[in-house]
């Protein structure tokens, strides 16, 4: 089997599953959720303040509960022999790596960017800032999905390795942070966004780049597998 018929299957098994388990999708959607309503909350509902904090929060928002299923990544597939398997055959790890992030954005990622007008509606967002909020939620979700995905093969075979899953991914998050939020800033402040937008779709390239051939090599490495 050739490595595009191989993760083509993988990405279809992993897309029916989701749809089986869709309890499981509407977790991180939920918690999204809930967060932005506690922040508008919190601020008392003056519009004024939620617009000028609601690009931050989303963000933040967003990424945490990406991160809540990062931990499905490669758990149920090293307990039931599946990534062995995997590691035995003659398809390169790398290009199942990359059907397992694209599979996790299209069930996740892409959810949760459809959620964001919910979000920014509840935050009073200024709806001339929701396409580059969109389109920066879209790039930067991908490329935490990158990051998940490596720290997940790092932690696949361990018991408890949320905590470590945590201390891995919540500090490489920051850059995806800070240069998706600074370009709704940068547009509510009156200025381009192309900068930050650039930066960050430079970021996300590298890490789809380098991400699969580094989890591929994190799981070879805990198995019984040389590598």
């Amino acid at each position: 089997m050739s490595d595009f018929s191989a993760t083509s299957s993988l990405l279809f098994r992993d897309l029916t599953l989701a749809w089986h388990r869709r309890s499981d999708v509407l977790q991180p959607l939920a918690f999204a959720v809930l967060v932005v309503l506690l922040f508008a909350i919190t601020l008392g509902g003056d519009r004024a303040r939620l617009s000028a904090m609601a690009a931050p929060i989303i963000w933040v928002t967003v990424l945490l509960a990406n991160f809540l299923s990062f931990d499905q990544f490669f758990r149920e597939d090293a307990a039931d022999g599946t990534l062995d398997q995997w590691l035995s055959s003659a398809v390169h790890m790398s290009a199942l790596c990359f059907g397992k992030a694209l599979a996790h954005w299209l069930v996740y990622g892409l959810s949760l960017l459809l959620a964001t007008p919910v979000l920014a509606m509840l935050l009073s967002l200024d709806v001339s800032l929701l396409p580059v909020l969109l389109v920066s939620i879209a790039m930067g979700t991908f490329g935490a999905t990158q990051i998940g995905l490596v720290a997940s093969a790092l932690t696949a075979r361990l018991r408890r390795g949320g905590i470590l899953l945590a201390l891995i991914v919540l500090p490489l998050f920051l850059p995806l942070l800070i240069f998706g939020s600074g370009a709704v800033d940068a547009v509510q402040a009156g200025l381009s966004a192309r900068s930050a937008l650039l930066l960050l779709a430079a970021q996300t390239t590298l890490l789809t780049t380098l991400a699969p051939l580094a989890a591929a090599a994190s799981l070879r490495i805990g198995s019984d597998q040389p590598p």
